[in-house]
């Protein structure tokens, strides 16, 4: 007896998915509950489960956008599969022996991947890359043709074309001008359409400053081993922006407030966006009640999302919401940018690289670290007065961080 797998319902808004990855090969024999596939939606990874053991029959491909509810996969009873894998233990000695239980496998029905035929993922990363599969030996069942077959035939296939590129002169292969298309996930193209929107639909501007980090620096330089030997995490800079940011919310709350059609919600709690590169786009996974955390819950909860965010393992849950967001263009080198608004939100701050720079301070020209801060707010619910008193707020917070420990 064998049963659908289907793709199950991953939140009220989502109608369909893509098939990622398959994790496991079709033929391959799974375990209840175990995971045999990724699906994308345009927030978040899931993973598919077997939900009963037995041989797995795919039905979709990878890359393939499947409604909620569609069959993605079929489980087959069990029974014939294991005892196929143990036939050629017990008669390893004999070769000729091997030979007869091999032979009937190749003779079954078109519907069975013999010896020599990929998978779907297989047969899909063979075909993109002009691969004869004639070519490629399998190691899976019965000599099937693995994903990790196509992909190391892939990589092996620039070698075998060595001879003929040989034969061409130098000049059209510098002078090549190829091109790929690649289609978009789901991921990247909600991310287009919501940032296209922001910018339609508000009033954003972006008021700028800049903050002498010696202070932070040298505090961190002064704790931070204690720090992390107490609380079993490193002090990063992340936790003070997002403590400076919760204390100067409380003094401008219009800018943790959003727009609600004819209405403005004002929220007494700041749930702080984190804005993280993930290998699939950026994702903005969210510290809740941040106000109330310290220093060191901040950086675990950081440290958890930006984990989760990597592995693709981020649920909607930690995506939705927020009431303001911090992004951190410092890490990748840039000096200056303007952050666009995170919607709903009405703000969203912009942290970018540390530059040592001459600054006059007490009359004299020092050499300070500096960070050129960013703030991108919504002009419809915030006013310049609030936008640069917010902003100035949290440069006065994080140039003396005594203040922003003590709240004053």
């Amino acid at each position: 007896m064998s049963i659908e797998i289907k793709v199950p319902p991953v939140g009220e808004s989502i109608t369909e998915v893509v098939l990622s990855r398959w994790v496991k090969n079709d033929g391959d024999v799974v375990e209840m509950d175990e995971v045999i596939a990724e699906l994308e939606s345009d927030k978040a990874t899931f993973e598919l489960t077997a939900e009963q053991a037995g041989t797995l029959k795919t039905v979709a491909a990878e890359g393939d956008t499947l409604a909620i509810g569609a069959v993605v996969c079929k489980i087959e009873d069990g029974g014939a599969a294991p005892k196929a894998k143990e036939e050629p233990a017990k008669e390893e000695k004999p070769a000729a022996a091997a030979d007869k239980v091999a032979a009937p496998v190749a003779e079954k029905g078109g519907e069975n991947y013999a010896t020599g035929t990929p998978s779907p993922a297989a047969g899909k990363i063979l075909a993109e890359k002009g691969v004869d599969p004639a070519s490629v030996k399998g190691t899976g069942v019965d000599g099937r043709i693995t994903k990790e077959d196509a992909v190391a035939a892939e990589k092996s296939q620039p070698k075998a074309a060595a001879p003929a590129a040989s034969a061409t002169p130098v000049t059209a292969v510098a002078g090549a001008r190829n091109e790929r298309r690649v289609k978009m996930s789901p991921l990247r193209k909600t991310v287009a359409k919501r940032l296209v929107t922001v910018k339609n639909e508000t009033a954003m501007l972006t008021t700028f400053n800049e903050v002498n980090m010696k202070p932070i620096m040298d505090l961190r330089g002064k704790y931070k081993d204690q720090f992390k030997e107490k609380f079993g995490v490193g002090l990063g800079f992340m936790s003070f922006f997002t403590k400076a940011v919760c204390e100067a919310l409380k003094d401008f709350p219009a800018v943790n407030a959003k727009i609600d059609g004819e209405e403005i919600v004002y929220n007494d709690f700041a749930d702080i966006s984190i804005a993280v590169s993930a290998p699939k786009g950026l994702v903005v996974p969210i510290i809740r009640n941040a106000e109330s955390m310290s220093l060191a819950q901040i950086e675990k909860t950081v440290i958890e999302l930006a984990t989760k965010a990597r592995d693709s393992k981020l649920t909607i849950d930690e995506m939705t919401g927020g009431t303001f967001t911090i992004t951190n263009g410092g890490v990748f080198g840039s000096m200056m940018s303007t952050p666009i608004i995170n919607a709903p939100q009405s703000a969203i701050l912009g942290m970018h690289n540390i530059i040592e720079r001459p600054i006059a301070e007490k009359g004299e020209v020092v050499i300070r670290p500096m960070m050129y801060v960013a703030l991108s707010y919504d002009h419809r619910i915030i006013d310049g007065r609030e936008s640069v008193g917010f902003l100035v707020r949290v440069k006065q917070l994080l140039e003396d961080p005594a203040r922003l420990l003590l709240g004053v």
